[in-house]
């Protein structure tokens, strides 16, 4: 099974969006942390004597150091992975005193995606140390599906948001064929979606709801990725308000760049050039974006193209059948 998938999302939103782990670092070790708190993202790649050792996350605050991993599935291995991480992590800040050596080992958890009737509350290894002493390392484990979407909103938990569809990946297969189960899974991310938006747009942070929205719908992209009528259904869904909004973002820049670039390039290489860039633009990228939202394939794909940082193509993907056509069939559509 292709795992990359979930890596490559939680390590976007830890990197891209560290602000979202605050609320789990919170719920983990029972700190409580603001989310403007300073966040210092350190290196997650540790040089060893046998290789390289790459962890999924580690985060300075303040004087503390955590560590969080992102695992998919149960890995009976992993406390040993762990112990063997957060050596790693503990050895690169080592700090001398003297002629003795201190090793603070960070505080960690796993996050499983996946989990089972045997996955562990806590990871546990027993450290034999050379005058007999023992020592027990002991991490808390977090498991996904104990947490609902109500759950998740009221912990702030969002960055559990992208990968909520896991919990009904077993059944993605009867939902698809079954449409009362279908309508049940579009009103519960429906209700995910509006809720996401009162919480995020209306407290100026539509940015971070439409990359929410984005990583949301990579992994039930994934996720259903068999099952078409899904898909589509979700994303529509979640994609239809981050079009929405998007598309006011680009009429709003295409309204500012038609008339500052527009009357610039104007005025440097003559009106005529100016007008034509200002309008197609201005006009053309902002107005035929908002005009064709009501189409909904149409606008699915809009929203995919902005989403995937491909604004340029909205144009072509309103006006030219071929150029569509051949979006349509990228976009599995």
């Amino acid at each position: 099974m292709n795992n990359t998938i979930f890596d490559d999302v939680f390590r976007t939103m830890i990197e891209k969006i560290p602000q979202l782990a605050i609320p789990l670092i919170n719920e983990v070790f029972q700190t409580s942390y603001s989310e403007d708190v300073e966040i210092i993202q350190l290196q997650n790649e540790h040089h060893q004597e046998n290789g390289e050792i790459i962890t999924d996350s580690c985060l300075r605050i303040g004087k503390k150091l955590y560590h969080i991993e992102c695992q998919s599935v149960d890995d009976y291995t992993m406390a040993i992975r762990m112990i063997e991480y957060d050596f790693a992590i503990a050895l690169d800040s080592a700090r001398k005193y003297g002629r003795r050596y201190r090793m603070e080992f960070p505080k960690s958890c796993v996050l499983y995606l996946r989990s089972g009737k045997n996955t562990p509350d806590f990871l546990e290894v027993e450290v034999v140390f050379p005058d007999g002493k023992i020592q027990v390392y002991r991490i808390p484990t977090v498991k996904l599906d104990e947490y609902t979407k109500d759950k998740i909103f009221e912990k702030n938990l969002l960055m559990f948001l992208p990968f909520y569809i896991m919990r009904y990946e077993k059944e993605i297969h009867k939902i698809n064929q079954d449409p009362e189960k279908l309508q049940s899974l579009l009103d519960e991310y429906e209700d995910i979606r509006a809720t996401l938006e009162k919480e995020l747009t209306e407290t100026g942070r539509a940015e971070l709801y439409t990359n929410l929205n984005k990583l949301i719908t990579k992994i039930s992209d994934y996720i259903c990725r068999d099952e078409d009528m899904v898909r589509e259904r979700l994303g529509e869904t979640m994609g239809g308000k981050v079009l929405e909004l998007e598309s006011e973002r680009l009429k709003a820049i295409g309204e500012s760049i038609g008339e500052a670039r527009g009357k610039a390039i104007g005025e440097s290489i003559g009106e005529a050039r100016g007008k034509v860039i200002g309008e197609s633009i201005g006009e053309a990228r902002g107005k035929v974006i908002g005009e064709l939202q009501g189409e909904t394939r149409l606008g699915v794909l809009i929203n995919r193209l902005i989403l995937d940082g491909r604004s340029a193509e909205v144009q072509g993907a309103a006006t030219d059948a071929e150029k569509r056509k051949e979006l349509y069939k990228e976009y599995n559509m």
